[in-house]
């Protein structure tokens, strides 16, 4: 599979489709089994308090794969996006009730690069808050 999108259809401002993401604890178990990363505070209330934290927080590994999962459904080939980074800002806190967390995700194309690629800005926010800073995503095109 390929990328989708003609990189001389895309312009600069081009917006992505927003993306909410709903976070629960079960979601966070389910990641540390994938992952392997079984750290308390991410499934131990007491725990996570006993630290310092408000509550159990999500892996920040987790919430810059949901981010990314923006440009990924835009472009529908993974293996198109070539770099991505981020810094994380904030924790995203997820409660042990019902509506648990939602990471809220939009994301622009910031720049034309060469060789048909695109570097895609995503801003991530939970609870009003940016998770995420400097979140980009450089993308081939076809």
């Amino acid at each position: 599979m390929s990328a989708s999108i003609d990189y001389d259809e895309v312009e600069v401002g081009t917006e992505l489709p927003a993306q909410t993401f709903p976070v629960s604890r079960a979601t966070l178990v389910q990641y540390a089994g994938a992952s392997g990363d079984f750290n308390p505070i991410h499934w131990n209330e007491t725990f996570a308090k006993a630290v310092g934290l408000p509550d159990v927080i999500a892996h920040g590994m987790f919430t810059m794969a949901e981010a990314v999962r923006v440009v990924t459904d835009w472009v529908v080939d993974p293996g198109a996006v070539v770099e991505y980074g981020v810094r994380f800002t904030k924790p995203v806190v997820v409660p042990n009730d019902a509506t648990g967390a939602v990471i809220e995700v939009t994301g622009k194309v910031a720049a034309k690069l060469d060789d048909r690629r695109v570097r895609v800005d995503l801003v991530a926010t939970s609870d009003g808050q940016k998770v995420l800073g400097m979140s980009r995503a450089v993308v081939q095109l076809v």
